[in-house]
């Protein structure tokens, strides 16, 4: 979804502002052109030991690495049909805390045991002074491991976490008791510790992995300045977690478009291309070859619109 075009386009722009860019995402597939780096990281999750490989490719001046573990991969290999987050709408998989918990954990490790020399400008680890943007509530954990793990055995001190809320209306609620699953100390409670009118996943109190992500970051942003005001206009449209938000502070940064990705001269799914010189020939030939696509009536002068939006209750 939006996050995917977000992870898509927003690391190759920075990269081209001369930054050293990686991106860390669990390997949901094999994907053909991403190589085992043979290394791998123990970390723990849930009181067990979990083993993790890492697998990278370069494209785009960007460092594309991806988690690798069973349980990441077994979402999408035929047994779930490709559901990420559940294996049906509004139902979460039970082992998703544990799943991105794993994956916060890994993304901190990434940058400190990864030797990559793709990039002409840069070369070896990254190491310890970097900023991790944290996306949505599955990588809210991140900046408490920050916290607790690695800065107190004097790791990452001067690295910085900026969480990005793309969607407020998910924000990772669970039974309170199941923090003690987090490996986190108890005086992060209080950040976790939440409490709504709703009976999933259980009554009355919850642990809000968000509401932790945003508490313990160094910067809180979103996707666009005016989203940045809804989040903080009242409790329906912050989702409950305005109050919190307007402690924090939160900075709209509006969403980047990927003119690489989307540019109508090149694009492979267009059957004519068109510039800014040839758009007004190109367009109604477009329309109507749409029309035709899906049985519409095939008119130039009928009006098409086009609505990408969320359809959810």
């Amino acid at each position: 979804g939006g996050l995917g075009d977000v992870l898509g386009g927003l690391p190759p722009a920075m990269a081209a502002n001369g930054h050293r860019v990686m991106t860390v995402s669990p390997r949901y597939d094999q994907y053909k052109d991403a190589w085992d780096t043979s290394v791998q990281v123990e970390i723990e999750v849930g009181g067990r030991v979990e083993t993790v490989r890492f697998f990278h490719c370069y494209k785009r001046g960007v460092d594309r690495v991806f988690v690798d573990h069973p349980l990441f991969l077994e979402r999408v290999w035929g047994k779930t049909g490709s559901k990420i987050y559940g294996p049906r709408a509004g139902v979460d998989y039970k082992d998703n805390q544990f799943r991105f918990s794993l994956l916060c954990q890994a993304a901190l490790e990434a940058p400190r045991v990864l030797n990559l020399n793709s990039n002409k400008y840069f070369s070896g680890p990254y190491g310890d002074d970097v900023v991790f943007i944290a996306n949505d509530w599955h990588t809210a954990l991140l900046p408490c491991y920050l916290k607790t793990i690695y800065e107190p055995k004097g790791i990452y001190e001067n690295a910085k976490v900026a969480f990005c809320i793309h969607n407020i209306a998910y924000q990772g609620r669970f039974p309170f008791s199941d923090f003690s699953h987090l490996d986190l100390p108890d005086n992060l409670k209080g950040s976790f510790d939440f409490f709504d009118g709703y009976n999933k996943p259980v009554k009355g109190r919850k642990i809000n992995w968000m509401k932790a992500g945003i508490l313990e970051s160094d910067r809180v942003v979103t996707v666009s300045p005016y989203y940045a005001q809804e989040l903080v206009s009242g409790e329906d449209k912050g989702v409950e977690l305005d109050n919190i938000i307007r402690k924090t502070g939160i900075t709209g940064i509006v969403n980047g478009m990927d003119v690489q990705e989307w540019n109508p001269a090149t694009d492979k799914y267009l059957d004519i291309k068109y510039d800014n010189t040839t758009v007004l020939d190109a367009k109604p030939l477009l329309k109507e070859s749409l029309q035709a696509e899906v049985g519409l009536p095939v008119d130039r002068n009928i009006p098409v619109i086009g609505f990408i939006g969320r359809l959810e209750e």
